[in-house]
């Protein structure tokens, strides 16, 4: 079976693009997408588009700001088939992460192949396929439309020959997670069981061996194709190391956190604040959201004072299910939170609505966030951003870049291990309120300029001008 979805992908890929290069077929591309001959284009290779993530708030934040900055230039945006109208898909930009963005300067290219992206379709070498599989939706979508500049925000390196060498695209890249690091190497050297590596490989030596070779040859792969790109964007400290280590551009690469309304954020009273806390995260497998209803259990079994009464904690779960996977998950969360006796004190919220979340941000004392070695962690910005004190993993982004001290003063906590998060709720709702509110305020200003949307759109702009400079230059000549 794996064999025959090689073949496929191949067979599908080299015969997009044979039809790619019939000359009716390219002449007739920027009518076909309503665009005037002589716009610049940049194209947005992320077909999830409305899914309401913050990979997401950056695509928009980003388009938002070349239309600021290039009122004539045109946003493509490839999207799935099952996007709604142009007009719909704004309206749950503007609803989702209250971004304003003109429908003149954006069109949308439909993909019906899109699905070759989900990793749940490859149960094995899940790697190498999934990324054959954008390497064919990406030729449907440069097939469709071809731009001056094509723009990838999800992570899918292997795209980026194709669009460079045989459509003749600009490439530049904004990378939130490498798809291959060091520490993935390490976990499966080391036969350690987890999300990227399954219990019955981690008990077996040769599959071990096997899979760590398989990792060494994709991590050789995805260095020369990621190399490629002509612009280079990481989302933080931890992405930059393991992306210079691995694609071996540091000259090219520059970190750009990602946009967070910390204006708008920071509108929020620090004050008058409930004994609740607020987990924001898709319902994805590597966000640990088991973990974070076994450590409150643990909270409130080490501090019954939290179980009623006027301490009383409370712990909501807010996030996206974008398919049948994290609806899975979520019900799967629910039976856990009916074991542990918890249905009085955890809630589940799926695709809050803005309103909804800024109310949770308004009333919560506490933001947590437990996924392992996350690339950066914008939750964690908006929580400290909007007052609440952070409980974060003590690794990736949230330990490089956001969790630090800002000028001496502690910004919040930062944990491992189920016991580590407990003490770390625990010791963050104990503060006094003297104490609490100093922290939130220090937390809030080492946030307020350093991750901000302006910011962003500032680095984001300054990253492509040289590249749009040169796509300008060429039109001209």
């Amino acid at each position: 079976m794996i064999f025959l979805k090689l073949a496929f992908l191949a067979l599908s890929a080299a015969l997009l693009w044979v039809y790619s290069l019939l000359p009716s077929r390219r002449a007739n591309r920027r009518s076909a997408v309503n665009i005037p001959t002589a716009a610049n284009v940049v194209a947005f290779f992320h077909p999830f588009c409305d899914c309401g993530g913050g990979g997401e708030r950056v695509l928009w934040t980003a388009v938002r700001a070349m239309l600021l900055e290039w009122p004539d230039m045109v946003c493509v945006i490839y999207t799935w088939d099952k996007a709604g109208t142009k007009a719909e898909v704004l309206a749950i930009v503007k609803t989702q992460f209250d971004i304003d963005i003109d429908p003149k300067g954006v069109e949308f290219v439909r993909l019906r192949t899109w699905r070759w992206l989900e990793a749940s379709g490859y149960k094995r070498l899940t790697l190498i396929l999934q990324s054959l599989g954008a390497v064919l939706t990406a030729t449907e979508a440069l097939w469709l439309f071809v731009p001056d500049v094509f723009i990838d925000t999800i992570g899918y390196a292997f795209t980026y020959p194709l669009a460079k060498l045989i459509f003749g695209c600009k490439v530049a890249t904004y990378v939130h997670y490498p798809t291959i690091s060091s520490d993935m190497l390490s976990k499966v050297k080391k036969r350690e069981s987890g999300f990227n590596n399954a219990g019955a490989i981690a008990n077996s030596a040769w599959l071990s061996e096997a899979k760590l070779w398989y990792y060494r040859v994709f991590s050789v792969a995805y260095g020369i194709v990621g190399a490629s790109a002509d612009v280079i964007m990481v989302n933080s400290s931890w992405t930059r190391g393991h992306i210079d280590e691995i694609w071996k551009a540091p000259r090219r690469t520059r970190i750009v956190y990602p946009p967070c309304d910390t204006a708008g954020l920071e509108q929020i009273p620090l004050e008058d604040r409930e004994q609740m806390i607020v987990s924001v995260a898709q319902f994805r497998p590597e966000k640990a959201h088991a973990l974070q209803v076994e450590a409150f259990h643990l909270l409130l079994e080490r501090h019954p004072e939290f179980k009623s009464g006027p301490s009383r904690a409370r712990l909501v779960l807010i996030g996206g299910t974008r398919n049948e996977g994290d609806r899975s998950r979520v019900s799967v969360l629910k039976q856990q939170i009916v074991s542990l006796e918890l249905q009085d004190h955890v809630e589940i919220i799926e695709n809050a609505h803005h309103d909804v979340l800024r109310d949770n941000y308004r009333r919560a004392s506490i933001g947590l966030h437990t996924m392992w070695n996350e690339h950066f962690g914008i939750s964690i910005i908006e929580y400290m951003a909007a007052g609440l004190i952070p409980v974060a993993n003590n690794s990736g982004g949230p330990k490089l870049d956001i969790v630090l001290p800002y000028n001496d003063e502690q910004t919040g906590f930062l944990a491992t291990t189920k016991e580590e998060f407990a003490e770390s709720m625990g010791e963050a709702l104990g503060l006094s309120p003297t104490r609490q509110l100093r922290m939130r305020q220090t937390a809030r200003d080492s946030v307020s300029d350093k991750f901000s949307e302006h910011t962003f759109g500032v680095r984001f702009i300054d990253s492509l001008r040289a590249t749009m400079d040169q796509v300008a230059l060429r039109r001209r000549g």
